[in-house]
């Protein structure tokens, strides 16, 4: 599993309307992408859950690299790059994937928290507190799912949870979904330190 996400961060006094259109008219797209797992189609509005910008921030879990390749190389985020500029996309190394207790809702709201792991810090015990806490979140009233990941360039850890309310009980940067994809989504449940992913 591979987790990927870009973010275009636009003009205070953009209309957010446009982003809104842009995914709902767009999502259906990639309902039946090879080897996507999950994209949700991320937004962040400026003043709205103490996002200080606006912003459009799709947020991607992959079952194969081949897939993500495909999507990147392709028609789809060429379109996206010819309209907002090619954004620099960052990802990680899937560690952990649990569906929620609410994994059949549809989910209003999504949860991403970065961290530098420290240079002094045991990785496989960092690890494993990610893949805990990617358990313990899907167990949380509400969630619709939980993913850890690790980018091992930049040595930076990474958490997304789905939940199907406006009052997510996770920390991290709130964004709004407006569409989701989950074409294989069945195949993402994992456990990289388990050896089940």
């Amino acid at each position: 599993m591979l987790a990927m996400q870009y973010e275009i961060t636009l003009p205070a006094d953009y209309d957010m309307d446009v982003i809104r259109a842009r995914a709902t008219g767009n999502g259906p797209l990639l309902d039946d992408f090879p080897g996507l797992g999950l994209k949700a189609y991320l937004m962040r509005e400026r003043g709205v859950d103490g996002s200080p910008v606006n912003q459009y921030s799709p947020f991607y879990l992959w079952n194969a690299p081949a897939g993500m390749n495909a999507f990147l190389l392709g028609p789809g985020f060429q379109g996206l790059s010819d309209h907002f500029g090619r954004p620099r996309v960052r990802h990680w190394t899937g560690l952990a994937y649990q569906e929620g207790g609410s994994a059949g809702a549809t989910p209003r709201v999504a949860v991403r928290r970065r961290w530098s792991v420290p240079d002094d810090a045991r990785l496989a015990e960092v690890t494993a507190e990610a893949v805990f806490e990617a358990g313990r979140l899907a167990s949380l009233g509400g969630a619709v799912c939980a993913a850890a990941g690790v980018d091992p360039y930049h040595w930076e850890m990474v958490h997304f949870s789905l939940w199907e309310h406006d009052s997510p009980k996770a920390e991290g940067d709130v964004f709004q979904v407006l569409y989701l994809n989950t074409p294989e989504r069945e195949r993402l449940s994992c456990d990289r330190l388990a050896r089940s992913c």
